[in-house]
């Protein structure tokens, strides 16, 4: 029986999994998002296609990737449409045909590979393509009459653009992560010329096997929790409706990649803020990335319940409510039931022939209301101010939730992470008007005119229109 690990393994893991993105990126300009995820994808055993011009260091990142791993065997090669088996799965061997066998030599090819770039990944022809899916997927590589096992960890593609075909688009999906890499800034472009050479990655220690098996046991116990899962679904129906197909096999994949960030990070449990992720992954272009990583600062951290537009319309109903019976009208009696007419008369006034013409006599009066009905509404204001202090406080926890989780994230992007705590401190700022608002409308209801005799009716709740 094996011993069980030391107790600081895990605490020494990790240290090591936050230092690797900072030494692959040494020398590099711009490239810390894709460094860093590239790299979780393949802690997860997933593969990255890089999709972007020439000349954007995508074959260097690959290179530097592989580095990460001890012991690891890098595979590079260049694809186009006459490109041969050969020359990624290795030559034909002649003893074997002797022998009646088609079987290669995949010494030092990519079915013995750990990490592997493979450049314009769709210019090779679909028998090509079509191979590639199953060594990529399932790690193994049909060699003769038999499947041999492959140690690949990860492949990074790269291309200018992705075709859209049948075959295209089941090799598109064997990419978990799906980056973009355009030119570097005008900032970073000063950065570039600085450089004299880009040095290669040093000083950190690669990941060996151990410590990926006690990554994957981590990941293995990680939670996904209930709040996790309905903002994935949530996302999966948005997509749906909007007729972008996500496969299942992809949405399990997320899930998984997901655990094992948590799990880098020494966490039992995946947050909500590990969603972030999710454009690179259910997105294939930069376009709808945009849009999903929109959708996502815009609703991580919050209920449905906080959205200000929604408390809004709730706000409104009370003001509304409010206005309303203030300008409500009654007939007035007086004790024997008769109609009692306004004593403070106009005096005549005179038309444009010069008749005499008396002015109207008013008959009514401003509604007045029991105690009973203006506690009602009093109280039904009060539970609307204390859920919407109750919002205020969540939304502080979420705050504070993603201010702990940015210190101490390996992969967190800061360009999400600042947007993201915005969006909920100007949703804090939109919900404490509203609480203005409404105590201004409890206000409103307490003025309303009494009745001197309470007739003890309760008013219907205020109700707010569907938008």
């Amino acid at each position: 029986m094996n011993a069980p690990p030391p107790a600081n393994l895990q605490r020494e893991l990790r240290q090591r999994l936050a230092a690797l993105p900072g030494h692959l990126e040494a020398g590099l300009v711009e490239r810390g998002r894709v460094v860093r995820l590239a790299l979780l994808a393949a802690l997860a055993g997933e593969h990255t296609l890089l999709v972007g011009p020439p000349g954007t260091a995508k074959s260097e990142l690959a290179r530097r990737l592989h580095l990460a791993f001890a012991g690891a065997s890098y595979f590079e090669r260049l694809l186009t449409r006459f490109t041969v088996p050969e020359e990624l799965f290795g030559p034909l061997s002649i003893s074997a045909l002797e022998q009646d066998r088609y079987e290669r030599i995949t010494t030092g090819f990519l079915p013995q590979a750990t990490i592997a770039f493979i450049d314009e990944v769709f210019k090779a022809n679909s028998a090509i393509l079509n191979a590639l899916l199953t060594l990529l997927n399932e790690r193994e590589f049909d060699n003769g009459a038999g499947r041999e096992r492959c140690p690949l960890v990860s492949v990074i593609g790269a291309t200018n653009e992705v075709p859209a075909d049948e075959v295209a688009e089941a090799f598109f999906d064997r990419f978990l992560m799906r980056l973009p890499v355009g030119p570097v800034s005008g900032p970073g472009f000063l950065g570039l010329l600085a450089l004299d050479h880009a040095p290669p990655p040093g000083g950190a220690r690669p990941l060996d096997e151990a410590d990926l098996a006690a990554l994957q046991a981590a990941a293995a116990a990680v939670r996904l929790p209930a709040q996790v899962a309905a903002l994935l679904a949530e996302l999966r129906a948005l997509l749906a409706g909007e007729q972008a197909y996500v496969s299942d096999r992809r949405w399990v994949k997320v899930a998984w990649l997901l655990k094992v960030a948590a799990a880098s990070e020494g966490r039992d449990s995946v947050a909500v803020w590990d969603l972030w992720l999710l454009p690179w992954c259910v997105a294939p272009g930069l376009e709808r990335q945009a849009d999903i990583t929109a959708w996502l600062t815009a609703r991580l951290g919050l209920e449905p319940g906080m959205a200000p537009p929604l408390l809004t319309r709730v706000v409104e109903a009370f003001e509304a409510q409010a206005a309303l019976e203030q300008q409500a009208e009654d007939l007035d009696y007086d004790e024997d039931g008769r109609l009692r007419f306004s004593a403070d008369l106009a005096a005549s006034v005179n038309d444009a022939k010069g008749a005499s013409q008396v002015a109207r006599i008013s008959y009514r009066r401003q509604r007045r209301y029991g105690e009973i009905h203006i506690h009602a509404r009093v109280r039904q204001v009060d539970e609307l101010v204390d859920r919407i202090a109750g919002y205020a406080e969540a939304i502080a926890a979420s705050r504070a939730e993603l201010a702990a989780y940015t210190a101490q994230a390996i992969w967190m992007d800061r360009e999400f992470a600042a947007p993201a705590d915005a969006n909920l401190a100007a949703t804090s700022q939109a919900i404490e008007a509203l609480r203005v608002r409404a105590l201004a409308a409890r206000e409103a209801f307490l003025a309303l005119p009494r009745r001197e005799v309470d007739p003890g009716t309760v008013p219907e709740p205020v109700t707010v229109a569907r938008a």
